[in-house]
Order: structure tokens, then C-alpha cells, then sequence
């Protein structure tokens, strides 16, 4: 396996170094913008295991496709795994596929939103364009991944599994995300300092937020897209209590690919996705919205033509920069409701949490994964009929910006573990089958 990842960010830095302890791999390409970054990324990741000399470092723009396949066929990449923000997934998705290489990713292409009732119809949603071409990967025999990381990808591993395994009907599936980290500066005081891409940040946050429902769904005939719809942002906001010290967090609908993957493999009555954003990341957010200062359409300022969006991520540190200084865990899960294998009314929950020292204490089920077809997920059964669409490789694009940070790159340390980690609502362990 020869490997091609595309971007040294906070989650590309992370992936490297995990992925430099592994084995199974003869190169890997760190490619980025900043040809720097991406040397800098290699230096860390061989320093941990001595005399390692499969990781070189690239340049690339990620969001020229010629240039993302030229790179792949230099390299001879069997995969191109892409760690850059969602705007740039659909040229690395085109550009994987034209150089006959295999691809995983940690987001899907983007949504738009419906031109007239933008908070109550879904117009173009998340992973759209990519599934539109499993097609053509089909034709051209190859594999693509789509979001193989902890939310989306493990996530879907517990919803998977509870349907599969626990369940004889599903209520809700229902993706919480929450944390109390925090980020200080030099002198020790807590600063503003996202742990992941601010453009992220502010596209899935301000983004209307998709539910699923199987009423709606039923009501048009078993159709599965007529299930979605829209929400404004920071809709229906409900209290979660997180595990292992993390504790009541406030949680509102935010935009996220779980929504859109799991109602089209897994039967259940409603599914949605809620972050811990916390009062001072939302009212950051309102007002880059009121300010105008969210918008990607460029502006010019002294005869310079600059995107609002940009600039505010421009000027936050680097988040691969931040981890060192970053305090207290992250938490991610899947709250499962409905009614058990023997017929009576429960509620599972399946989390994996993170220290801010890369450690993992409580993480996920194995479930079997494979469909016959060009673009998977992690909700794929091992059938020929199943599907789905997974995250799970070593890091994942997203995390939950609660108070002042993320920690993105320090949460998929392990992918799957032990199924001890499912607990009841009450909390103790299932019934074993």
C-alpha cells in the first residue's frame, strides 16, 4: 500500500504520526499547500520510531484536480487519503479516481442550501456529489471511503451495530458530541483557539441543520429523501450529560453527515446530530454572521480580493500548534432508544473519549463492514445489499468546539475496541447474546 495524504494540518499531522507506528504500508506522501508544513509533519512522525524512511514530504493544491492525480501517479499512491477541509473534497475525490488509486476521507462534499425555504428544505446536501458518482468508481473498480473517521465513520459503527445486534426497533439515533476542553496562551489564560479548521467550524455550524424522520419519509411513500428537512442554526437545544468528568453540556443541531448516512442502511424512526458548542463559540458564531464575516464570496479590500471566511481563519493560530497547550477531554457517542431484543423499552449509548494526551480510554465495537459497491460507509453490512459510510482511520476532521477549542487531532487513536463500551441507560453492561 502505497499512500498519498493530502494535508498537514491539525488532522494530517495527527494521522502521520499514528499511522508511521504501523506496518502495513510501504510509503507515505505528505502532501500539502505549504510544502514546509508538510516536511515539518514528516520530521515529527519519522522522529518516533527510528530509522523510518517511508514518509517524504510533497506539495500540492488540493483544490487542482490535474495536480492531486499528476502527484499520485508520480508517487504510484494505491490510495489517496484526503485530510483537508471540505471544500477541497470533490477535486481530491476526482483526482484520487483519475489516477486509479483508492481514496478515504474524514468529510463529505458540501451542501447548499435550498434557494427559498433554506430552514425547512434540504436543496443540495452533504455527500450528494460524491454519491452521485459511485458509478464511476464502480466502472473503474476502485474503493472510495467516505468519511472514515470518529463522527462520521465510528459513529456509525455504534449505529450499526445496535441495529444489528441490540435492537429489534429503533426509536432515535442520536449523535451527541461534547467536551470541556479549553486552550491557553503563554502566560496560562484561556484564549480562543479552534482545534480544527475555523472555516469548518463556521460552514457546519451556520449551516441549516438536517433531521431525519421516518414519518415524513413513510408519508411519501417509503421514500427516504423525502425524510430530511431543515432547521435553523442552534435549533432545539437539550442538555447531555457526558461521560468520564465531562459532565452536563448543552447540546443544538448542527449540520453533520451521520444525518444523512444512517436513515438510508439503518432502520430507525428519527436520527439527528447535536454538538456541545458552549454560549461563547455560538455567540462568536452570530456575530461573524451579523458582521457579514461567514461569507466565502471574496470582497475587496485596497484592491485586494479577499474571502471574508478566510481571513477570520487566517488570523486564529494554526491548529496543528495548539494540541501542547490544549486542557481537559472530548467525547463523542451514539444515544440509541427504542426497544431491545426482547421486546422491552431502552437506551445505549456507545462513546469514545479523549484525553488531551492522545490516550484512548473508552472506545468502540467492531461491526463487520463491506458493501458491493464503489463508495462505502461504515453502516455497511457484511451482505451484498448492505451500504453505508465509515471514518476510521486514524483521525477525523471534526470535533465538538465546546467553550473556547477542539482537539480534533488527538481523537482517533484506536478505531474499534471492546464491547464493554456499550452501557445501558442505567449503566450497566448489556446482556450478553
Amino acid at each position: 500500500m502505497r499512500i498519498l495524504l493530502i494535508g498537514a494540518g491539525g488532522v494530517g499531522d495527527a494521522a502521520a504520526r499514528i499511522a508511521v507506528e504501523r506496518d502495513f504500508f510501504e510509503a507515505l506522501v505528505v502532501a500539502d499547500y505549504d510544502l514546509a508544513r508538510a516536511r515539518a509533519t514528516v520530521a515529527a512522525a519519522t522522529a518516533r520510531r527510528p530509522g523510518e524512511a517511508r514518509l517524504v514530504a510533497a506539495q500540492v493544491d488540493a483544490g487542482d484536480e490535474a495536480a492531486v492525480t499528476a502527484l499520485a501517479v508520480e508517487h504510484r499512491a494505491t490510495h489517496v487519503f484526503n485530510a483537508v477541509d471540505p471544500r477541497f473534497v470533490m477535486p481530491v475525490f476526482r483526482g484520487a479516481l483519475a489516477a486509479g488509486a483508492g481514496y478515504l476521507d474524514m468529510a463529505m462534499s458540501l451542501s447548499r442550501r435550498h434557494p427559498d425555504e433554506p430552514y425547512a428544505k434540504p436543496y443540495v446536501k452533504l455527500g450528494d456529489e460524491q454519491l452521485a458518482m459511485s458509478g464511476e468508481w464502480e466502472r473503474a473498480n476502485q474503493l472510495a471511503l467516505l468519511g472514515v473517521g470518529v463522527e462520521p465513520g465510528l459513529s456509525d459503527v455504534f449505529a450499526r451495530y445496535a441495529v444489528d445486534h441490540l435492537f429489534s426497533e429503533v426509536d432515535e439515533l442520536a449523535t451527541r458530541d461534547g467536551a470541556n476542553l479549553t486552550v491557553h496562551d503563554a502566560d496560562g489564560n484561556e484564549t480562543f483557539a479552534p482545534g480544527f479548521s475555523m472555516w469548518t467550524i463556521i460552514e457546519e455550524c451556520l449551516n441549516p441543520p438536517v433531521v431525519w424522520e421516518k414519518d415524513r419519509a413513510d408519508a411519501a411513500g417509503a421514500d427516504v429523501e423525502a425524510g430530511f428537512y431543515t432547521l435553523p442554526p442552534f435549533s432545539e437545544p437539550e442538555v447531555f450529560d457526558f461521560p468520564e468528568g465531562i459532565g452536563p453540556v448543552e447540546c443544538v443541531h448542527v449540520e453533520h453527515e451521520e444525518v444523512l448516512l444512517m436513515p438510508r442502511w439503518l432502520d430507525a424512526k428519527r436520527v439527528t446530530f447535536k454538538y456541545g458548542l458552549g454560549e461563547d463559540l455560538i455567540t462568536i458564531l452570530k456575530t461573524l454572521h451579523t458582521l457579514g464575516l461567514d461569507g466565502t464570496d471574496p470582497v475587496t479590500v485596497k484592491g485586494v480580493e479577499v474571502s471574508p471566511r478566510d481571513v477570520v481563519a487566517a488570523v486564529l493560530p494554526d491548529p496543528a500548534s495548539i494540541g501542547p497547550r490544549m486542557k481537559g477531554k472530548t467525547c463523542a457517542g451514539v444515544l440509541v432508544t427504542g426497544k431491545g431484543r426482547d421486546g422491552t423499552r431502552v437506551a445505549r449509548t456507545s462513546t469514545t473519549w479523549r484525553t488531551t494526551r492522545r490516550r484512548c480510554a473508552s472506545t468502540a465495537l467492531s461491526a463487520s463492514c463491506g458493501r458491493r459497491r464503489s463508495t462505502r460507509s461504515s453502516l455497511s453490512s457484511s451482505s451484498p445489499t448492505g451500504a453505508g459510510r465509515q471514518r476510521g482511520c486514524s483521525a477525523r476532521r471534526r470535533s465538538t468546539p465546546c467553550r473556547s477549542s477542539t482537539c480534533w487531532q488527538r481523537r482517533s487513536r484506536r478505531a474499534m475496541a471492546r464491547p464493554g463500551a456499550w452501557k445501558t441507560a442505567e449503566g450497566a453492561d448489556p446482556p450478553q447474546e
